[in-house]
């Protein structure tokens, strides 16, 4: 049997001194959508921002797509280190929830421009992709836009398709939708849909629990830093072992 595509093992980080992810054990499969979920402030977006290699964290190891990052206690940041994360980023690929469209850009060379700065990839290639992943979310006519041009869910359609242009082996989110409009939502998480069914493996910050339930493979509940309960949606939805999961819940069935 493969190894997951995503090993994380006792993942630790703290700012200035206050623990805010206290040991995180997590697995995800290749073509899974993993939802994790939460209250504001347990450690969600740190954890994706540690995948990525934004936060360098304090402890622990994380595996993508069998390229293995491990720290110990106080041992020292080096080259091997910093080589082994770059290594990561170029796995994965992050959709924020503000966009972080390049305003004086088009759409279609946001989404082109990077790979040909950080991959080498020739500019009528990468053009050529970029015009593709916009047809796929469904930005196809608005190539030539500027992101102002754009409507919030174009934007972060925009965001997404960038991020594909990367060829990552992992997207993650990080609460994709919480600048919508409500009106604008669907229309992301939409996309989102169609990426699980092509077997794109994601993993998604989000409040949304109706497209938690509707779309996951696996939900992961974390407070406080730990990984509390996970499991299929239609178990951790109707019936979640652990009382923290039940309370939490309660306030979105």
């Amino acid at each position: 049997m493969p190894e997951p595509l995503i090993q994380i093992e006792g993942l630790k980080k703290s700012f200035r001194g206050t623990p805010v992810l206290c040991g995180i054990d997590l697995e995800a499969e290749a073509s899974q959508l993993t939802v994790l979920i939460g209250p504001s402030g347990c450690g969600k977006s740190t954890l994706l921002r540690c995948l990525n290699g934004l936060e360098a964290f304090d402890e622990g190891r994380i595996s993508v797509d069998g390229i293995s990052l491990r720290r110990e206690p106080s041992a020292p940041r080096n080259g091997e280190f910093e080589r082994v994360t770059h290594e990561l980023r170029r796995r994965v690929g992050m959709v924020f929830q503000s966009f972080n469209l390049f305003p004086h850009m088009t759409t279609l060379d946001n989404v082109a421009r990077p790979p040909t700065i950080v991959l080498g990839t020739p500019a009528a290639e990468a053009r050529a992709r970029a015009l593709r992943l916009l047809e796929k979310v469904g930005l196809g006519t608005k190539a030539d836009l500027y992101p102002e041009e754009l409507s919030g869910g174009q934007q972060q359609r925009a965001a997404i398709a960038r991020a594909l242009a990367m060829k990552p082996r992992v997207l993650l989110y990080d609460e994709p939708t919480s600048a919508l409009d409500p009106g604008l939502v669907d229309e992301v998480l939409a996309v989102m849909q169609e990426l699980d069914a092509e077997g794109i493996t994601q993993l998604v910050v989000t409040h949304e629990m109706r497209f938690a339930r509707q779309a996951a493979d696996k939900i992961v509940f974390i407070e406080e830093g730990r990984v509390v309960e996970e499991g299929e949606p239609a178990r951790i939805f109707t019936g979640p072992s652990d009382p923290r999961t039940r309370e939490f819940l309660k306030h979105f069935l």
